[in-house]
Parts: structure tokens; sequence; C-alpha cells
């Protein structure tokens, strides 16, 4: 099958095209495990993290990809979920030990880190890590539900937020536009105010319901309960913590940060960031559970899933793109398996 490989990780500006092209050998699904044909990957910033080494994967070369869409193509003998030529989605939570706290349990391991993921034609995973996929979305506008879509449910979970109360999101990718909508879905009297980098995020929050947006450092018309931060970097979050309210909550939807600002946090005081019982609260990962909910709900709405495409061959702009340029929605590689048997 066709695949991109990291076979070592790497700074972007030393190497703009880490993932290689190859042929490898077809995976064999264990007893537990489905083989799915993938149709789509999203690309998300979590990629970076692993490629320029904030969490590198434990073994190389590794197959990246974790928010995955494709048909059952065979099953393990003891597999029973599903059946051939079901369309099934992958997320972030490859295998874990299936516990109330999976997400940071010893046992968690990452599609696409720990175990080769969806920039491929073909992989593997645990039938009990895998999800299916409403019929409402095809599978580009399925792919960035699986991480996206299921850690912005989660962060929105984590919140505290109740009906009525301002959320704000800063950053405003391929999770914060799906996290508007749920908010929007869940708590319709709740204002949403966004903060993004980039006058067409501003603009794009605005066309999909915002009832503000602006700049990292501009004020909004009142502080915020609640604000999620979705960005790679520190000052959106030392600048959300000013916007909040007391008593207010800020949840770091991040599996890393990138060391280009850190020098930031030494200018937080206390009186102005933390005090008056803020709280601060990270996103570590996600559950089973967290898709299971979160795909229904998806499916009611309808999210509208913004989606600018690739092929797979093309991973590597498409990370490029995601680092470097304005963001409207997610990315997604599409997989050409025309001729696979």
């Amino acid at each position: 099958m066709r695949a991109m490989l990291l076979r070592s990780t790497t700074s972007l500006d030393v190497n703009p095209a880490p993932l290689e092209l190859a042929h490898v050998d077809d995976p064999v699904p264990a007893d537990d495990e489905i083989l799915i044909r993938v149709s789509a990957c999203g690309v998300c910033h979590t990629e970076l993290d692993e490629i320029e080494g904030r969490t590198p994967p434990p073994a190389l070369p590794i197959i990246p990809g974790h928010e995955v869409i494709g048909q059952v193509v065979a099953a393990g003998d003891l597999c029973s979920r599903f059946v051939i030529g079901d369309r099934v989605g992958v997320g972030w939570i490859h295998s874990s030990d299936g516990s109330d706290t999976e997400n940071i349990s010893d046992a968690f391991r990452a599609t696409g880190r720990d175990a080769n993921g969806g920039y491929a034609e073909l992989m593997t995973v645990a039938e009990n890590y895998a999800c299916p996929i409403p019929d409402v979305f095809d599978d580009v506008e399925a792919a960035p539900l699986m991480c996206a879509g299921a850690v912005g449910y989660r962060s929105l979970r984590l919140t505290g937020l109740e009906n009525g109360q301002v959320l704000g999101l800063t950053g405003f990718g391929g999770s914060g536009h799906l996290v508007l909508q749920l908010c929007k879905y869940l708590y319709p009297e709740s204002p949403v105010f966004v903060f993004a980098r980039s006058d067409t995020e501003q603009q794009f929050a605005i066309e999909l319901g915002a009832d503000w947006s602006g700049d990292t450092e501009d004020r909004p018309p009142e502080p915020a309960h609640a604000i999620i931060d979705t960005t790679p970097v520190w000052k959106p979050v030392i600048a959300a913590l000013e916007r909040l309210r007391p008593g207010g909550r800020l949840v770091i939807n991040a599996i890393r940060k990138e060391d280009s600002d850190r020098q930031l946090l030494a200018g937080i005081r206390y009186e102005d960031h933390l005090w008056l019982e803020k709280e601060l609260k990270t996103v570590a990962n996600v559950t089973r559970r967290d898709i299971a909910e979160f795909l229904p709900i998806a499916a009611d709405i309808p999210l509208h899933v913004a989606t600018e495409t690739y092929p797979l061959e093309s991973a590597n702009q498409a990370l490029l793109d995601l680092r470097n340029g304005d963001i409207r929605g997610a990315k997604v590689l599409k997989i050409d398996n025309k001729n696979r048997s």
C-alpha cells in the first residue's frame, strides 16, 4: 500500500517535506482488529507536534494521521461489531484500558503516533475503538469530526458552561469552527466571542454565528465565563486569562505548546491573570465516550464542516499550509484507492 512515512523528527523550518511517500506491506488485522480501507484523513496540528518532536513517536518510522474515515475490508476472528463494507472512523485514541479515565491512562496509545495511522491506504485498529459514521456526513466532512470535533466536544464539556453564560474561543481553525456550532446548539442563549489571528478567520466566525470576533488582544463586549484555547502558542493563553470574569475557566485544548513565545509566561501577573478564583484546565486526549456522544449530536445539528482537500502525496504541503496560512475550517487528505483490488 501507499503511505506517508515519518522516518525522523525534524523542524519544518529545516525540512519542509518530512514525510516520505512509500510503498509498504499491507497491514494484517489481529483477532480483535478490523482492517480499514482509508478514504479520508484529517490533518491536525498534533501531527506537527509529532514531526517536530514535541510529542515524538516512541518508534520510527511511523505513519501519522488520526482523523480517519474508511470502509471495513477485513476483520479478525474475534470481531463482531462491524461487517465488511461498514463505514467507520478512528480518532486520536487507538487503544487504552477502557476505563472512564482511559484518556489519561498509562495504557493510552495514540493513532498515528504510537500505532500507524491514516496517512495511508489501509490501517488497522481494535474494533472497540472504531465508530460508525452518521450518513449525513460524507467522508471528507466526517474526518475532522474524529478529533477536531470530538476533542472540541470534550473541551466544551470541561468548561462547565451553563446556557446563557458567555463562551470565548481563541483560535478558529479545524476545532474552533465546530465548537462554535456545538455551543450554539447546546447553549442557544450563550453569546460566543471568537479571538482569531486573521481577518479571514474572524469573518468566518461571524458567518457561522459568532456574536463578536476580534484579534487575540482585542477586548470583547464583556468578560467570558469560559474560554477554550485551541492555539499552539502561549500569547493567546495569557490574553484569555485577562478576559475571563471572576470564577471563570480557561480550557486549553492542545496536546503540546510550541516554545516560540514561551518567554511571555514570565509576564503573568497574579492579580490580572489568576486572581479572583479563575481556573485553568487542560484537555488530555479523547475517550471513546466523547466520540460516541459527539457524533449523533453533530448529525442532529448537522454541523457545517468546512474543509480544504489534498491528495495523499501532498500531505507535506497540507502540513505547511496548516502551520503557516490562514485557516478556514479543516484540512483533509483524500486517499485514492481506485487501483486497489
